[in-house]
C-alpha cells in the first residue's frame, strides 16, 4: 500500500492510479479533529432519529462547519493531487460506528450510486478517530476498480443490520482484503469503482471518520438540484451550478473556531 507523509504528496497521483487507493499521514492537527469530533456528537444530539453511521449529505450544505471541515486547504491538497486543481465537492458524511453496535457495509462500488459524468471522483476518508480491523476500519479489494460496474443487489432497501446491501456479495473474497489501518488525522483514498466496505464495530470504543469526495470542475453532477461547491480553482466549462458556503449563524449552528468569520 502507498503511504505519504503530508505535505510532501509527490507521486500520490501515480500511485493512486495504479493501486486504486493510497494513504496520507497525518493531514490534519489535533485540534481540528476535537472539532469534528465535537461536531458528531452535536449532529447526534440534534438528530435523534437517525443512527450515527447515517449522518449523510443532506446535513452537509446548510451547515458552516462542516463545510470549513471539508473545504480545509490541507484535505483539498490531498484531492488536488489526484482530480487536479479545479476541485468541487460532490458529497461528505460522517460514518460514526458506535462501540459494539456499529454496522457492517456490504462490499460495492461507490460508481453505482453516483450521478456522475464523467466518472472522475476521488473518496477521501478522514479519520477522527483510531481506525482498525476491531472497530470496522474500510477495506479494499486491490485491483478491483478495473473491473466493470455491477449490479446492485435488488433487495438493497432490505439492510438486515447493514448499512447497505451493496453488490453481489459472492463474488469477492475477504482474504483478498487490504485494511486501512488509521489514526486520527490521516487520509485514505480510494477509487470509485473498486470494491471496498467494513465490518462491524465490535469493540469497545467508536470509529468515526468523514467520507468526502471532490470531483474536478469538469465532471457533472447530472442529479438536479444537487449541492455542489467550488472549493479551489476556477470552473472553465460550466457544467455544474455551484452553491454558495452557509454562513454561521448563532443558537442554529455549532460554534467552532472562527466561525464569526466565516466562510
Amino acid at each position: 500500500m502507498a503511504e505519504f507523509a503530508y505535505p510532501n504528496l509527490d507521486g500520490l497521483d501515480k500511485a493512486y492510479a495504479r493501486d486504486g487507493y493510497a494513504i496520507v499521514r497525518q493531514v490534519i492537527d489535533e485540534s481540528l479533529v476535537a472539532e469534528a469530533n465535537r461536531h458528531v456528537d452535536w449532529l447526534i444530539e440534534h438528530n435523534p432519529d437517525l443512527q450515527p453511521e447515517r449522518l449523510g449529505y443532506w446535513l452537509t450544505p446548510t451547515d458552516p462547519f462542516w463545510m470549513r471541515l471539508v473545504s480545509d486547504p490541507r484535505i483539498v491538497d490531498v484531492a488536488a493531487a489526484v482530480v487536479g486543481p479545479d476541485v468541487a465537492l460532490f458529497a461528505a458524511d460522517y460514518i460514526a460506528k458506535p462501540p459494539g453496535t456499529g454496522q457492517r457495509v456490504a462490499w460495492h462500488q461507490d460508481a453505482s450510486y453516483w450521478p456522475l459524468e464523467p466518472m472522475q471522483v476521488v473518496t477521501l476518508w478522514v479519520a477522527y478517530t483510531e481506525s482498525n480491523r476491531a472497530n470496522g476500519c474500510v477495506r479494499v479489494i486491490p485491483g478491483t476498480q478495473h473491473m466493470s460496474l455491477q449490479p446492485r443487489n435488488p433487495d438493497e432497501t432490505d439492510y438486515q443490520g447493514e448499512m447497505l446491501r451493496g453488490m453481489d456479495q459472492s463474488l469477492i473474497s475477504a482474504d483478498d482484503a487490504v485494511d486501512f489501518i488509521l489514526e486520527p488525522g490521516d487520509i485514505s483514498l480510494h477509487h470509485p469503482m473498486i470494491i471496498h466496505g467494513s465490518e462491524a464495530n465490535t469493540s469497545s470504543r467508536w470509529r468515526r471518520g468523514g467520507t468526502y469526495q471532490y470531483i474536478p470542475t469538469t465532471t457533472e453532477v447530472t442529479q438536479e438540484d444537487w449541492p455542489v461547491f467550488l472549493l479551489r480553482g476556477t470552473d472553465t466549462v460550466g457544467r455544474n451550478t455551484y452553491r454558495e458556503l452557509p454562513r454561521y449563524v448563532p443558537g442554529q449552528h455549532m460554534p467552532f473556531r472562527g466561525c464569526e468569520a466565516w466562510p
